[in-house]
């Protein structure tokens, strides 16, 4: 052993294509055909060719062969509605041929976000963390490394708490990182009115949630009917003096500013953005505020106005992919996400590699430990069985995924061991 190289834990070796999603990478994901990547502890060491890598480390047989795989960072899926009760199984299929609420109160289906709101109240904290924990496992198997889940489905201070005990308690749990957003302003509950409800917002809920330590970031829906520009500014400037940062739900179904509040506040991130003018798309790209695209919402619920991610891309936006896994939403999948980016919404490939990682991850201000394959960073890494990375939005409905690493633990093995060789 060379004491002057690092012991490295875990070598991939022979990576057909190692894609980095380098923040500057000039292709915009960072190719290396026949790459190295090294691991010590929890942390990325070494990337780059075998010679570059071998220069660096000492790894006795503690390798991965990744001959005609493609390896690259685990998603960053940066929005999502993870903790919920129940089902909508039964709206979703009814509007395949009705989107009349009238019909689907005849025909007793309850609709909408206080449907679920209803369901998740009423359900016992276990059942909800069971449920939750079936769908996290599916995105890790799916080759996702970090969620960002939401509260936002109680509407009162205890079922608010209670959901985001149950990200903290699946954090603790399982091999993925969860990111709380507390998202109390999801909507406000049909027996008290509106201002009441953002008094509870100011004087009661952000300071309990931000006391007990449940969440990193306060999100709000700006949208016609739903909180306006003023009232959402009240909101989040309160969040952020308690310490939480803010993000915000806006031009989904119209626009009426939200947008420019993300600009003015420097948020975290502006989702959705399905009627964000050009104009705001400049302002949000010199902001440096990322934009988070949903195009499985868009595709479940048929949007009238899906988002054109091309002016933003061409003004300097950042752009994030997530899957927006919700009641109305179900969802797991970024690869599913990536393909409807592709096909449905004009992105390519690479565009939408990018989004899924390095701008998920820039949309959680994580950037400088994840969503990329550098030294420093952690080795969240997920390996393909694919012959490139673009059949990730070719191979309709796969999971390419064969492995998943995180934090340098291989967590995710569905390799068959006589051809894929793992030495401990």
């Amino acid at each position: 052993m060379d004491n002057n190289k690092i012991k490295a834990d875990l070598v991939i070796s022979n990576c057909k294509q190692l894609i980095t999603c380098k923040k500057n990478a000039v292709n915009l994901i960072g190719k290396i055909d026949n790459g190295w990547i090294a691991v010590s502890d929890e942390k990325i060491v070494a990337v780059g060719t075998k010679e570059e890598v071998q220069n660096i480390v000492d790894y006795d047989d503690r390798v991965i062969d990744a001959s005609e795989k493609i390896v690259l960072p685990g998603f960053i899926d940066c929005h999502t509605h993870l903790v919920f009760g129940g089902s909508r199984v039964k709206e979703y299929t009814a509007r395949m041929t009705t989107n009349d609420n009238n019909v689907l109160n005849r025909m007793g289906i309850k609709t909408g976000i206080m449907a679920t709101v209803d369901m998740t109240r009423d359900a016992e904290e276990q059942l909800l963390f069971d449920n939750a924990e079936h769908r996290l496992r599916q995105m890790l198997g799916a080759g996702t490394t970090t969620v960002e889940s939401k509260s936002g489905y109680g509407l009162t201070t205890s079922s608010e708490i209670k959901m985001l005990k149950i990200n903290q308690k699946l954090n603790d749990n399982l091999p993925i990182d969860i990111i709380s957003t507390f998202l109390g302003a999801h909507g406000w509950p049909e027996d008290i009115p509106k201002d009441k409800y953002i008094e509870m917002l100011l004087l009661e809920m952000i300071p309990w949630v931000a006391e007990l330590d449940l969440a990193q970031f306060c999100d709000i829906w700006c949208d016609e009917g739903h909180y306006t520009v003023k009232e959402s500014e009240k909101i989040l400037l309160a969040a952020r003096d308690a310490g939480l940062e803010p993000k915000i739900h806006t031009d989904a179904y119209s626009y009426i500013g939200g947008s420019d509040l993300a600009v003015d506040m420097k948020m975290v991130s502006a989702d959705h953005l399905n009627y964000t003018p050009r104009s705001v798309m400049t302002k949000l790209a010199k902001a440096k505020v990322p934009g988070v695209l949903l195009p499985a919402i868009d595709f479940a619920v048929k949007h009238p106005k899906p988002f054109n991610p091309r002016p933003m891309l061409e003004e300097g936006m950042t752009l994030a992919l997530a899957t927006n896994c919700c009641p109305g939403c179900w969802n797991v999948s970024l690869q599913f996400v990536m393909m409807l980016a592709c096909r449905q919404h004009g992105m390519s490939p690479a565009e939408a590699l990018r989004a899924a990682t390095i701008g998920g991850a820039m949309a959680l201000n994580l950037q400088e430990d994840r969503g990329s394959l550098e030294v420093g960073k952690l080795a969240d890494i997920q390996i393909w069985d694919a012959s490139t990375y673009e059949d990730a939005i070719y191979r309709l409905g796969s999971n390419l995924v064969e492995k998943v690493i995180k934090r340098g633990k291989i967590v995710v093995d569905n390799a068959d061991k006589e051809s894929f060789k793992y030495v401990t």
